[in-house]
């Protein structure tokens, strides 16, 4: 049996499940690629290979042993990718939520399926049909529930939004005593300098009370000017649009003051060292190609109450 609890991003972690790089399917078809970064890749001819793929997932699967978490690994579903289990699931309190994803990504729940059985009927929650949530857009604090998504025009218009305002006022009626806070982000089907897929990829807390931030990618400045009231100006850490489209803010926090980061971030990486992290660095460039990185590629299942 797995007793899931999360309740910030970066209490000590304890179970994750980690994606998976088998028989991702290789390169897709330009039409059937969801996101700008993708795209890109495709279209240079530098989208990335299973075994490179493979090599920077057991990179990361070697750090996450180093500090005793218990990885589990989706089942392997042929010609799917597998790699960022984020999105699929995602859990808050001892509640796991399985996710209301885009049609191209319904098949990868499947994968789960082995796992979920495992977690209690009564912590298990089935997003409704009307309601869509990724987990990159879930963001969570003891206090607070931070939550990207798109208002209908947005989420009718662009192929990226993947997180409705009925995911909001879910989420609230699930969680009365916790604040939930909607931020709306600026989104592009085609570029990625432009496009935030979601809340992960500019903003980030991290546990000695800093925040990753990519100002841009709100929409709005009041969005911006809450953050600043919750965090302080001192402990944000701003990143720049190129910094954000190569997933900057998308670190990997294993407890309050372990971050997995990408060894070429040296900037952040340097930054994080400075302010009292312990920084464990991983390649992660060719994953990256395909619009994720460090957090995406993780649902962490349990962290420890403290």
């Amino acid at each position: 049996m797995i007793k899931t609890y999360v309740n910030n991003e970066f209490s000590s972690l304890k179970q994750v499940i980690l994606g998976i790089p088998d028989d991702f399917g290789g390169c897709p078809n330009l039409v059937d690629a969801y996101d700008p970064k993708s795209k890109e890749h495709i279209q240079l001819n530098t989208f990335p290979k299973e075994n490179a793929i493979k090599k920077e997932l057991d990179q990361f699967l070697n750090i996450l042993h180093k500090y005793h978490v218990n990885v589990l690994r989706p089942k392997n579903l042929k010609q799917c990718n597998q790699v960022f289990a984020r999105d699929i699931g995602f859990v808050i309190q001892d509640q796991f939520f399985i996710s209301n994803v885009i049609e191209n990504r319904k098949q990868e729940i499947l994968g789960l399926e082995l796992i979920l059985n495992q977690i209690p009927e009564s912590n298990l929650n089935q997003i409704p049909e009307q309601i869509y949530v990724e987990g990159g857009d879930v963001v969570v604090s003891e206090k607070y529930i931070f939550l990207g998504y798109s208002e209908i025009n947005d989420f009718n218009r662009f192929q990226v939004s993947r997180t409705n305002k009925l995911a909001l006022d879910f989420i609230s009626k699930k969680f009365p005593h916790k604040e939930v806070v909607g931020f709306q982000l600026n989104k592009s089907d085609d570029k990625s300098l432009n496009n935030c897929l979601h809340l992960d990829c500019c903003f980030q807390p991290l546990g000695l009370g800093h925040v990753i931030l990519y100002p841009d990618g709100f929409k709005y400045k009041k969005d911006l000017e809450f953050i600043y009231d919750i965090f302080g100006e001192d402990n944000i850490i701003i990143i720049s649009k190129a910094e954000m489209a190569q997933m900057f803010s998308n670190l990997f926090s294993i407890s309050k003051n372990t971050v997995v980061s990408e060894k070429g971030f040296a900037r952040i990486n340097q930054l994080l060292i400075d302010r009292g992290y312990s920084v464990e660095c991983v390649q992660f460039s060719e994953i990256s190609k395909m619009g994720g990185l460090l957090r995406c590629t993780t649902l962490p299942l349990i962290r420890s109450y403290e």
